[in-house]
Parts: C-alpha cells; sequence; structure tokens
C-alpha cells in the first residue's frame, strides 16, 4: 500500500550527458536485486528512458511532468505509481534546475524534488575536474534552499588517487559521496535522431544493458547509505492523496479555459455541456491502441484513462498484425519511430486498408506524432494508411519543445477551446501541416495552427498527458460508444 512518506530518490546531474540515465536505471535494478519492490519514475516527457526503467524493475516506467500536466499532479502522479513498492526512483531531466524555456523552474528536476519533498543525488561528471568539483556542487547545493541535495555520486573517476582527490575536496562542502564510478567503457545503448533505440526494438540487448548498468553501480554505490538517505524523505508535501483514472467528483479534474479566444485560435469556447459525462451504462466499446517497436511512446495513463471510462484497451502491433482486433470501434496511435519502419509498414498493406476503412466509416480515431505519419499517404516515398490528404517526409531540422495549445474546433478529443500543454519531439515534416479543421492553435509567441480534424479522425504532432484533461479520454470513449 502506498503511504505519503514512500522512501524516495531524485537523480539528478549539473546537466546532461553526466550519467543519469546510467545511475538511475542502474540504481533502480540494484535495489531490485536486493528484494525491493521500486517503483521508477522520469522527469519530463521522454518516452524512452522509461523503458529502461521498466526492465531494471519489472514495473511500468512513468513520467512527471509538471508543464504537461501542472505542477498540483506531480505528486498525485507520483503516489500512484508508487502504489505497493518500497521505495521510488526519480530520474531527473537535462541539468538539476533546467525547465521549460523562459518559464523559470517549472518542469525543472528540482521544481519535482521540492513538490515530491524528495532528496537529491546529483550525478557529477568528474573526468576533466579535481579540486573545481567542490566549487560546482557548492553551487547546486546553494542556488535553492528548498532544495535538499543529500549525496553526490562521482562518475568517469579516472583513478584510485583521482577518487582521493575529488573526496577530499567534497569534504568542505558537507554533502556526502555516496558512490564513485570508475571510468570505463560505456554501457552500450545505442542512439540515434531522436535519442536511445527503445527497449521494444532492442529488448535482448536491452535487459544485457541494464545487468551491466546495475552491476556498475552496485560496484561503485554505497546502496546502503542510498536506501537510508531514501528513507529519510518525510511526507509528500501538501497532503497529496493518490491519483486516479477513476471520474468521482473528488478526482475529476476541470477543464482548462482557453481563457481570451480572441486571438483567432479557436472559433468558440464551448461549454461545460459539449463534455460527455461518463455513461451509467451502455456497450463497452473496444479500442485497439497501437504498440510494437514502431509505436513505442505512449503514457501508462492513457489506457488507464480510456479503462476507466468504460473501454476495453486492445494493443495490436501494425508491424506484423495484418487486421484489427475484432470489434474496434476507435483506434489511438501514439508516437514512435514508423520512419525507421516505413518499408515493414507500407508492406502490411491488409491493415493499412482496415485502418483507412475504420477512419472511413467515421469511427474515432487518435493519432499523435507517428501515429499522424501513419495516417499520411506516404512517409519518404512508402504508401501509409491514406487517411489525410498529407505526405510526410524527414527533415534535416530537430522539432522539439513544450507548446500551449488550444482546441481550434470541435472533435473527438476536446470541444473547441480546450486547453492543454504538449510537447513536439520530431525530425519529420508533414505537407500541410494543418487540414482545413486543424486540430490545435499553438499560443504564445510561436502563434500557429497544426494538425488535422476530419469526421472522427484527430491527428497531431502534439504529444499531450491525458490526466491534466481527463475529459479527453471520456470523450474519445463515448464517442467510440456511439458512433
Amino acid at each position: 500500500m502506498v503511504t505519503p512518506s514512500t522512501p524516495r530518490l531524485v537523480v539528478a546531474a549539473p546537466s546532461s550527458g553526466s550519467g543519469k540515465t546510467t545511475v538511475a536505471t542502474g540504481l533502480m535494478a540494484a535495489f531490485a536485486a536486493r528484494g525491493l519492490a521500486v517503483s521508477p519514475h522520469k522527469v519530463g516527457p521522454d518516452y524512452i528512458d522509461p523503458g529502461y526503467h521498466a526492465l531494471a524493475t519489472g514495473r511500468t516506467g512513468r513520467n512527471l511532468d509538471a508543464y504537461l500536466c501542472g505542477p498540483e499532479l506531480v505528486a498525485p502522479l507520483f503516489l500512484h505509481g508508487a502504489r505497493g513498492c518500497d521505495i521510488a526512483v526519480v530520474e531527473g531531466v537535462m541539468g538539476l534546475y533546467d525547465g521549460a524555456a523562459g518559464e523559470g523552474e517549472l518542469a525543472s528536476t528540482a521544481q519535482v524534488a521540492k513538490l515530491l519533498g524528495a532528496p537529491v543525488v546529483l550525478v557529477v561528471d568528474a573526468s576533466a575536474q579535481s579540486r573545481s568539483v567542490a566549487a560546482l556542487v557548492h553551487g547546486f547545493v546553494s542556488w535553492d534552499p528548498q532544495v535538499r541535495v543529500g549525496g553526490v555520486i562521482l562518475n568517469k573517476v579516472g583513478s584510485a588517487r583521482h577518487e582521493e582527490l575529488l573526496r577530499d575536496a567534497l569534504d568542505s562542502v558537507g554533502v556526502p559521496v555516496l558512490g564513485a564510478l570508475r571510468r570505463a567503457r560505456p554501457v552500450e545503448t545505442p542512439s540515434r535522431h531522436l535519442g536511445l533505440v527503445p527497449v521494444a526494438e532492442r529488448r535482448a540487448l536491452a535487459v544485457d544493458a541494464v545487468a551491466e548498468m546495475a552491476a556498475l553501480v552496485s560496484r561503485g554505490c554505497d546502496l546502503s547509505a542510498l536506501e537510508k538517505l531514501a528513507r529519510s524523505a518525510g511526507a509528500v508535501p501538501g497532503g497529496a492523496a493518490p491519483w486516479t483514472p477513476g471520474f468521482s467528483p473528488t478526482h475529476d479534474q476541470p477543464a482548462r479555459s482557453a481563457g481570451r479566444l480572441d486571438q483567432g485560435l479557436a472559433r468558440s469556447a464551448g461549454s461545460a455541456a459539449d463534455r460527455p459525462t461518463p455513461s451509467a451504462g451502455g456497450p463497452e466499446p473496444r479500442i485497439a491502441v497501437a504498440g510494437g517497436p514502431a509505436f513505442t511512446f505512449s503514457y501508462a495513463e492513457h489506457t488507464e484513462l480510456l479503462a476507466a471510462a468504460g473501454a476495453e484497451v486492445v494493443t495490436f502491433d501494425p508491424l506484423h498484425d495484418e487486421e484489427l482486433p475484432d470489434g474496434t470501434a476507435g483506434l489511438v496511435v501514439g508516437g514512435g519511430f514508423p520512419e525507421v519502419y516505413a518499408a515493414e509498414l507500407s508492406a502490411n498493406e491488409p491493415l493499412r486498408a482496415a485502418v483507412s476503412a475504420l477512419a472511413g466509416r467515421g469511427a474515432p480515431v487518435a493519432a499523435e506524432c507517428a501515429g499522424l505519419l501513419y495516417l499520411c499517404r506516404e512517409l519518404d516515398g512508402s504508401p501509409m494508411c491514406g487517411v489525410l490528404d498529407a505526405t510526410a517526409r524527414m527533415a534535416e531540422r530537430l522539432t522539439l519543445g513544450y507548446r500551449d495549445a488550444v482546441a481550434v474546433g470541435d472533435s473527438v478529443l476536446a470541444a473547441a477551446g480546450t486547453r492543454m500543454r504538449g510537447h513536439e519531439f520530431h525530425r519529420t515534416v508533414v505537407e500541410p501541416a494543418a487540414g482545413a479543421a486543424p486540430a490545435w492553435g499553438i499560443r504564445g509567441r510561436e502563434r500557429r495552427v497544426e494538425g488535422f480534424v476530419q469526421r472522427g479522425v484527430h491527428a497531431s504532432y502534439l504529444h499531450t498527458h491525458w490526466a491534466s484533461e481527463p475529459g479527453v479520454a471520456r470523450r474519445f470513449v463515448e464517442r467510440c460508444r456511439t458512433s
């Protein structure tokens, strides 16, 4: 049973590339090897690291993103994921104090640590310094007194003498050294244009990589001291209760209003009456969710919300399954790497035809990023489903960042005027970028419209976290039930 005082650690670093993923994943696996039930979490919108966390712990990796979900949901989502666990490890994002651009501490690892009341373990790349490490750590410790840096793990230490110099320097800072990892051959975790290769694409090798991380951390870190530090965390601040995907007056979240709509991004605000309420009965619609190596990006809470709204969720693999699951009433195609598997996806003509036919009947279809590409006429010249009159291709420039969005019109996901925050992460271009009825208007400095709404289809580059707006899943299920 989860309690507000679940032992917990946040693994952070001064910057990206310091070794957070290796240490966090290795620590999760090492604690699990000790017989502890470990709850794995990742700060930010990243989908790939949680796959490695899941291998390390045997539990679903979950994200904690204060931008996508709002700071008020960070602790409840954490407690939801930590149910039944003895300890939780949270891997940070970028540098400790780095967050959403221009938004102060919002979505930073430091903010999440404070929201959870969790001690921070700082992973420092010590490969090119000795005494200067003390100044570096002192700066991170003193920058925000509300962030409790409970220890340091030194990474890429060159020798016993190097370690001695580093430890001597850190004595003056008063922060204990909880581990020292020697410089060694990097753990084999291959990357490509959007980061690490997902677990689903290299499962056997990923299992070996996680085992190697666990061995590295077990050899170089004081696991007992790290567990003790985790157990020093008090109650989660604010009296937070675990999030639930159920729709009760206690836990349902109010829709975020778009506010002033005179910016030309939405046609109408929509009222509460536009948003469907949970059905008191009726059939349980079957919703097919794309999975497999080509579609690996999905937040666990999405399927939980669909199920809580009364759907039967069935996963299928577009690389191999030639038919949609029997009785499919709606389709969800999330993110992933369809560009890597374009030839295989194209070769599965029966499934492409089934998806096109489903959309043609007006059934609800929700597609994010990779799903958007799959619904296009073609991707880099390979025929796709042809649901959208658009083409997709690889691009040289990476599109990356948080977005503040508002629904331009009514769709199977949202009433016009519904405001959501999302994240874009792709190296592809869709032409045109928006249909006659766009999915979202992007607010702020980057004012534009994007995505497609046609009949039951909602397709967009924007990754959103439905826990921030539970009405999205409820609305989608209702449309599946009645379409």
